[in-house]
């Protein structure tokens, strides 16, 4: 399974052209069925963060920020969707239906990690199994490039079966955008595998709706 762009452009276009037109911007997956791998170790228990050099203009991911005071302050105008702050955080204690909510509604959270162990006590049950626990940042982070990182950051997670799905752009952008997309998600992959891409036994691209096209070396 090799990584050139040629073969994985022709793909993107083939799951493009096959998929019918809906009445909403589609997302572009990669689904990557993989093989000869040990469940029980490491590499059966894949979860990365994966920044992708281009991100859909249509569906940014959520950004919710939890800090206070100057990096509070920063978050909003760096545009965070939400800013959590001491108060606000400490208001939500035990609000099952609010702090769910919140953990379904926003894709990454990053807090400042003075506040780390009040988030883990108020926002760890509800965050943890779902895979978004916070990145913790210093009171001096630069927010706004953090925020922006995070934006074209993906999660590629592996759940009790030896296959990683992952959203990699939509209908809207440049296949040659999805292509790289597609190339840096296989990088991050074939990295984690013991026998690196001869781990992966197909890859296949299709869009939300679509058939899966199978990515022909």
């Amino acid at each position: 399974m090799p990584l050139d762009k040629k073969t994985i452009l022709t793909a993107v276009k083939e799951a493009k052209e096959k998929s019918k037109k809906r009445g909403f911007t589609q997302s572009i997956e990669l689904v990557l069925s993989l093989r000869d791998i040990d469940m029980k170790s490491p590499e059966g228990r894949i979860q990365e963060r994966i920044e992708l050099p281009y991100s859909p203009p249509e569906k940014p991911n959520k950004i919710c920020v939890i800090a206070s005071g100057e990096l509070a302050l920063k978050a909003r105008r760096a545009k965070a969707d939400l800013v959590i702050e001491r108060a606000g955080l400490e208001g939500l204690a035990g609000k099952k239906q609010e702090l769910r909510k919140i953990a379904n509604e926003y894709d990454f959270f990053i807090a400042e990690a003075p506040l780390m162990p009040l988030v883990g006590k108020i926002f760890g049950p509800f965050l943890g199994p779902r895979g978004k626990m916070p990145v913790p940042v210093p009171p001096t982070a630069d927010i706004a490039s953090l925020i922006e990182k995070h934006r074209k950051t993906i999660i590629v997670r592996m759940r009790n079966q030896p296959v990683l799905q992952c959203r990699v752009g939509t209908e809207s952008m440049k296949e040659e955008e999805i292509a790289e997309n597609v190339q840096a998600v296989l990088r991050t992959v074939e990295g984690k595998l013991k026998r690196g891409m001869k781990n992966i036994k197909f890859a296949y691209i299709k869009t939300s709706m679509g058939t899966p096209v199978r990515v022909k070396p």
